[in-house]
């Protein structure tokens, strides 16, 4: 029994030993949490377990003393300003004991599982204006250091065109980054990334519709292309012409015709197809083989209308083929433009013939202009203008009717001449005509009968003339000289 008493006096000590052990921790505990906070407390998200109220104040102090705003802009460029730049500080409000104060120190232990937080509502003090101030004297402002935006645009190459990229630039927009700043440092954040709206914008980017509609014009243009079908010949215009006559305007999105390059295109048409003048070898009736130019018949392509139709035809976008637009047409495409009906005229041998389709059809003596005084007929490759019945020939010393009239340069044509004593032969030299073909009335007849609007004329002297009259000059006879 003795040791049975004794073993219930120990544990019964023990036990009152940790109980007072307990206790007295307890009360130390209470003791401290009466001007400290309890375990597990946080201020605004700083953890403050058993720090004292001043404790937190001189800790917010020293920071609000060493408050420092990282500012990140583009390009990997950071910006700093001091809070004592603009009079940062921190003043207590009172909530820090009013924290504590809320805290039962008696009731400790439940902070051991049950944490608590508090959220300082004020403190932080600062001038506004000193602030706005300082963002303002950062270098982010600093316009020699600053990347210009510019805006995206379509640019022509060799291959087609590109699309340069925007340059978004780093040029600041000072009330978006003052408001941004502000709203971090009233927050107590000490970093703070600038965000696009911080920046000016370029107007246009690679995906803004105006660069779109522009890339898809351009195509458009290309997908087109004219061929030539120019008698047996083939010419094209193709997608790379089209692409240098295009130009794209200052503003990167505004593609245009080049009118220079088109013009440049048609002269070389012109200068390949057109006949008008050009020396053509020629196979007289009495077999042998001349040389002709003047004259002013042939191919003549319109280059005002061609270039017009050109620029049509690339709006369209759509491939084409035609036939260039003429401003004069021939009988037959190609060098050889004359044909098998025709109208030849021998003035040194005074005779005329008429082909059709190859056959000679009719020919007669005639009488051509005055060779003595430089008004013979013109020579050149002509055609006929129009026929006509019952004209009048009015010069400026006679005026005589004729029952048919058919001119071929300027003024000049066949036509009856019953006046005439004699055709063929020399006569002409002396007493021809002021530059019209003499014919007999019946062959005059005939021929009106016959021939067509836009026969070709072939006159040719065989021996060298001069010829200085006006209706020479202005058909643009071989043998005219200036009087």
């Amino acid at each position: 029994m003795n040791k049975q008493k004794r073993l219930q006096k120990t544990i019964l000590w023990i036990v009152v030993g940790i109980v007072s052990v307990l206790l007295l921790t307890y009360l130390v505990f209470v003791w401290f949490f009466q001007s400290h906070y309890y375990f597990h407390t946080e201020i605004s998200g700083k953890n403050v377990s058993c720090k004292t109220p001043q404790d937190v104040i001189d800790w917010n102090i020293r920071e609000a003393n060493d408050f420092l705003v990282t500012i990140h802009g583009r390009e990997n460029v950071k910006y700093h300003i001091k809070g004592s730049d603009f009079g940062y500080a921190y003043e207590p409000s009172g909530l820090e004991e009013s924290f504590k104060a809320s805290q039962n120190p008696f009731l400790w232990p439940k902070s051991l599982f049950v944490p608590s937080k508090y959220e300082l509502t004020s403190g932080i003090t600062y001038d506004t204006t000193k602030l706005k101030d300082s963002v303002g004297d950062l270098d982010l402002f600093d316009h020699e250091k600053t990347i210009e935006p510019k805006d995206a645009y379509v640019e022509l190459t060799e291959d087609g065109y590109k699309v340069v990229p925007e340059v978004t630039g780093t040029t600041p927009i000072p009330e978006q980054v003052i408001e941004l700043v502000s709203d971090a440092v009233s927050s107590g954040n000490i970093s703070v990334a600038l965000t696009d709206e911080c920046y000016v914008k370029p107007n246009l980017t690679s995906e803004s519709d105006q660069i779109v509609d522009c890339t898809k014009t351009i195509d458009k243009y290309l997908r087109g292309g004219i061929t030539y079908k120019i008698g047996n010949e083939t010419e094209e215009l193709t997608s790379k012409d089209i692409l240098n006559m295009l130009s794209i305007l200052e503003d990167g999105i505004t593609v245009v015709l080049d009118e220079e390059p088109i013009e440049k295109f048609v002269q070389t048409l012109a200068t390949k197809y057109n006949t008008y003048g050009d020396k053509r070898e020629f196979t007289t009736s009495l077999g042998d083989v001349i040389t002709i130019s003047g004259g002013d018949y042939g191919w003549v392509i319109s280059k005002s209308k061609e270039k017009e139709q050109i620029m049509k035809d690339i709006l369209s976008g759509n491939p084409v083929e035609r036939e260039p637009v003429y401003e004069q047409t021939a009988m037959e495409p190609g060098p050889n433009d004359i044909g098998d009906t025709y109208l030849e005229i021998d003035y040194s041998n005074q005779h005329y013939y008429y082909y059709v389709d190859g056959t000679l059809t009719l020919d007669a003596d005639i009488v051509s202009g005055r060779i003595i005084n430089g008004n013979g007929s013109p020579d050149g490759i002509f055609k006929i203008v129009y026929c006509q019945k019952n004209a009048v020939l009015v010069g400026e010393d006679y005026s005589a009717p004729v029952n048919y009239f058919m001119p071929f340069a300027y003024n000049v044509g066949f036509h009856d001449a019953p006046w005439n004593p004699t055709f063929g032969g020399d006569y002409y030299i002396e007493h021809g005509s002021h530059g019209c073909i003499n014919m007999k009335p019946q062959d005059a007849e005939n021929l009106y009968n016959l021939v067509e609007k836009g026969t070709p004329v072939v006159a040719y002297y065989r021996t060298p003339v001069q010829l200085t009259s006006e209706s020479a000059q202005i058909s643009n006879a071989q043998s005219y000289v200036a009087p």
